[in-house]
């Protein structure tokens, strides 16, 4: 089993945007590490405004240049492979990050850095339910 030590190489690095746990079917192509094509239907496991982790059968290389396709736009990107991760059931967490920031690519709207499950905004949605 892998436990928590098992973390990016770069964690220590302060992210530039707020990740969400969201799943968008996406349709990655590029070059695999032995520089053949390769086109996979994957999803991803977290996005951000900068990119998005998904899980890829295709072995890719650090750096490496490959398009994202948002399936339900149709919206295409290019991306850089930013974060080669463990594998799991054949596929390996992929942290694929844009050329620029697009914030708009996965149509929903990111939280501000400064923003906690301590954050006003989020008391308040608590405290408007009703006891049952």
């Amino acid at each position: 089993m892998t436990q928590g030590s098992n973390t990016p190489m770069h964690s220590g690095a302060r992210r530039r945007s707020q990740r969400v746990l969201m799943q968008v079917a996406v349709r990655i192509r590029g070059k695999d590490a032995q520089g053949k094509d390769f086109e996979e239907l994957s999803e991803t496991l977290a996005i951000n405004a900068h990119g998005a982790l998904v899980l890829l059968a295709a072995r890719v290389t650090s750096g490496s240049a490959v398009h994202m396709r948002h399936n339900k736009t149709e919206e295409e990107q290019e991306c850089h492979v930013a974060f080669l991760g463990p594998v799991r059931g054949g596929k390996a967490e992929i942290g694929l990050e844009f050329t620029a920031p697009r914030p708009t690519f996965w149509r929903v709207a990111f939280p501000p850095e400064d923003w906690t499950p301590r954050s006003p905004e989020a008391r308040t949605v608590s405290n408007n339910r009703t006891n049952k």
